[in-house]
């Protein structure tokens, strides 16, 4: 039996459908929803106005927030009994993922998210973190 699930999160409807796969097929477990604000560079989109930001946590929580928000109510719409944990990681997504994947036992992650162009030079972060995993991964789509 499954206890902890590890489900990276931002706002996209593929990190939407692993949570709700993950709450269906891990009823039971903890679920840690992990939000991963990426270092301000020009390569990773909003995390770029971070930078310009006074207090940069302040602010990524801000973001994430939102995150946590439709997170606790995909959780409510599935009936509301699991028990969710939200983390704030910083970095590089799948970096971030992989180096909290110890503290799980499995890691249900949507298949892609973001623009066509975020994908092409970011690379594709559910793949990193498949071939990197030292637990199972569970790939949703």
């Amino acid at each position: 039996m499954v206890s902890r699930v590890l489900v990276p999160m931002e706002d996209s409807e593929m990190s939407e459908r692993a949570l709700e796969y993950a709450l269906e097929v891990f009823p039971d477990a903890e679920i840690t929803v992990l939000h991963v604000v990426g270092e301000p560079s020009q390569m990773w989109g909003y995390a770029t106005g971070l930078a310009l930001a006074d207090d940069l946590e302040e602010a990524a929580e801000e973001r994430a927030e939102n995150v946590f928000d439709r997170a606790r109510e995909i959780v409510a719409d599935a009936g509301g009994d699991a028990t969710l944990e939200t983390v704030i990681a910083f970095g590089h997504p799948a970096r971030a993922i992989i180096n909290r994947t110890d503290d799980y036992e499995t890691v249900v992650i949507g298949t892609h998210s973001g623009s066509v162009s975020d994908r092409i030079f970011v690379g594709n972060v559910a793949e990193k973190v498949f071939r990197r995993s030292s637990v199972p991964v569970v790939v949703v789509r």
